[in-house]
């Protein structure tokens, strides 16, 4: 749902009208957007997502870390974006301006992979969040459309399931589909074991 307002915000507007009321909220080019309620099989994807990304980092022993709640601000666009997993270097995190006061990072190097899992909104992942992140620079940008919500043209008719690997080459996101029992391939993860449809499992 879309706040009817009298003017586009800038980020700093709103940081300071964020609410304390227990819901989530974007900036889309400066305008609010209250992030609806996920369902449990999109809250199950996260959780598993998450889990196998944390065991590969601290295998590695890499300086990462999964924040609960984060804002992702794109370079251009007054835009800000709660990613559904955001990796986080958190070697770089005091290079951020806004991560003390506002946990927000607005930097490619705070961040090797974001994640959107899809739902009823997936426009934004495919279209608006894929050109943010791209322009912001962040390496690998996963699109995990589990339910097969997403156009045709990127997932097939009929529609199937598809984990997207987005990466990043010479400034432009490359589009790599992932179905079935095909291994994942993570430019940031390579030994990463997982396939698309473990992914797909864990939603149920």
């Amino acid at each position: 749902m879309i706040q009817a307002l009298p003017k586009l915000l800038t980020f700093d507007e709103f940081s300071e009208w964020y609410p304390n009321d227990g819901k989530r909220y974007e900036l889309h080019k400066g305008v609010i957007v209250e992030i609806p309620p996920p369902t449990g099989a999109h809250e199950k994807v996260i959780a598993f997502l998450s889990r196998k990304l944390t065991v590969e980092f601290d295998r590695l022993n890499l300086p990462y870390g999964i924040p609960k709640t984060a804002l992702v601000k794109t370079p251009s666009a007054e835009s800000a974006y709660s990613p559904d997993v955001l990796l986080l270097n958190l070697d770089n995190l005091h290079n951020e301006p806004l991560f003390q006061k506002q946990s927000t990072v607005s930097q490619a190097a705070s961040v090797p992979i974001v994640i959107e899992v899809v739902s009823t909104n997936w426009r934004d992942d495919y279209y608006n969040k894929f050109r943010d992140y791209e322009e912001m620079g962040i390496p690998e940008y996963w699109i995990a459309d589990y339910a097969a919500l997403g156009a045709r043209k990127f997932i097939g008719n009929p529609k199937q399931s598809t984990i997207f690997v987005c990466e990043l080459v010479d400034g432009e996101y490359q589009m790599t589909p992932f179905q079935g029992n095909t291994a994942i391939l993570s430019p940031t993860f390579p030994q990463l074991n997982l396939t698309a449809q473990q992914i797909f499992d864990a939603a149920n």
